[in-house]
Order: structure tokens, then sequence, then C-alpha cells
């Protein structure tokens, strides 16, 4: 048949894929595609079938599998406090000797510095390090 004809074949399963988009077209396209590629090489038309109907199976058995549970999985949001941590904040009330106000993700939290020797004035950029409970652990902006 001929490597154009593959071609064609691949690309118009890829592009009928976006329609169904369960996979098996998707496939069967990318068997085409191999095919595509093999009868460059001038094969009789019945191994160009062969190649086809092996390259999908094998698509189909191998690739899907791995594909769907990949898709299958469901997007996580972390909405934990830890989620927070590399974020930047304000400082709103000066943080000395390990305490004062910082605020970030619209809320105040209570915070003290990574250094506890450290003063932080307010009005200050700092980068949450960590999250001790209810407590923000930040460090200065260079």
């Amino acid at each position: 048949m001929g490597p154009l004809f593959w071609f064609v074949a691949a690309a118009s399963l890829a592009l009928l894929e976006l329609a169904a988009g369960e996979l098996t077209l998707l496939m069967l396209g990318a068997g085409a595609l191999t095919t595509a590629v093999v009868a460059l090489a001038g094969l009789p038309l019945w191994a160009e079938v062969a190649v086809f109907v092996a390259a999908s199976a094998l698509f189909w058995c191998f690739l899907r599998p791995v594909l769907r549970r990949r898709m299958d999985q469901p997007m996580v949001l972390d909405d934990s406090p830890m989620a927070l941590v590399g974020s930047r904040a304000e400082v709103v009330e000066d943080i000395v000797a390990g305490e004062g106000q910082v605020r970030f993700d619209g809320s105040l939290w209570s915070a003290r510095s990574l250094d506890p020797g450290e003063t932080i004035p307010a009005g200050s950029t700092v980068t949450v390090y960590d999250i001790d409970g209810p407590v923000a652990v930040v460090w200065k902006e260079p």
C-alpha cells in the first residue's frame, strides 16, 4: 500500500482519538505509524498488514494500560499547611526573640525566625521555611 497510506492512516486515527478519548484509536494510529516507517523498506502488502496488526496489538497490550493508569490517577490538591512551605510572606509585626507575625496566603500567622537571634523588622519579605503547628518558621530574604 505504501508508506504514504500508512502515514495518512496514522494521522487520521490520531485526530479521531481526540473525539473518542479511549486510547484505542491512538494505539491503532501508533501501529499505522510503525507500519509506515517499516513500509519505507518496500515490504509487500501482506507484510505491511502483518506489521500493522502486530504493532497495534503490542501497543494495545503494553502501552495502553500504562497510559490509562496514568490518566486515571486523581489530581491531588495539597491543602495542608505544609503546602505553604516555600511561599513568600510579609512581616506584619517585628519578629524578635522568635516571636512575631507574618501575612501570607491571605491570613495572619504567628512566626519565628529560623535563626533565633535574628530580628526581622515589619515590612520585610520572608520565605516560609517550615510550618511548626500554628507557627510559620521563616527566614529573611537577602
